[in-house]
């Protein structure tokens, strides 16, 4: 009998898919429409997010524009932009809204792979507390006699390749990610 591992499966590649959304939101001087994600606007009185209230395209290399549906909102998205202190610049212009991505410094890149390199441990650490919830579940099993020693073995070992191979992906991500933010 071996152990049943989707669950755990599942499990990392939501953590791969997390890792992934929170390195898009991190800025690389290079312009890109992700990291707004997660600005949100005061509109109607509701705060709605960034692409409920605007379009948001690539304008340049380092330049968003924002279209906002009702024109009425620019000054809302603005405050809004501004607000969430992303490190960029905002214009306001008669069509809509700018945003630059200023070139990043040195010490600003080492600061940003810092915070990368701190989202990768994030994703770790979510890996290795499901791998301690499984350990636990297969102690339990063998405690009980419904798995023998020997398929706990292998189920352990089983697991850990499982957990290799998440780890590897993860740093793949993480290796990605550094490339664009040094360079």
């Amino acid at each position: 009998m071996s152990y049943e591992f989707s669950n755990f499966k599942k499990e990392c590649a939501n953590v791969e898919e997390w890792l992934r959304k929170e390195f898009q939101q991190i800025r690389t001087g290079m312009a890109s429409p992700a990291i707004l994600d997660a600005v949100t606007v005061e509109a109607y009185g509701t705060p709605m997010s960034l692409k409920e209230v605007a379009s948001v395209n690539i304008e340049g290399a380092r330049t968003l524009r924002i279209v906002a549906w009702d024109k009425g909102q620019l000054k809302a998205i603005e405050k809004s932009l501004i607000a969430a202190n992303l490190g960029l610049s905002v214009v306001v212009d008669d069509v809509g809204i700018r945003v630059n991505f200023p070139e990043l410094t040195a010490e600003r890149r080492k600061e940003i792979a810092k915070t990368a390199k701190e989202k990768l441990e994030d994703a770790r650490k979510q890996v290795r507390s499901s791998r301690e919830e499984i350990i636990k579940d297969i102690q339990n099993k063998e405690r009980d006699g419904d798995i023998g020693k020997d398929d706990a073995f292998r189920a352990k070992n089983d697991l850990q390749k499982l957990v290799d191979e998440a780890n590897k992906r993860l740093d793949e991500l993480f290796a990605k990610k550094e490339k664009e933010i040094v360079g």
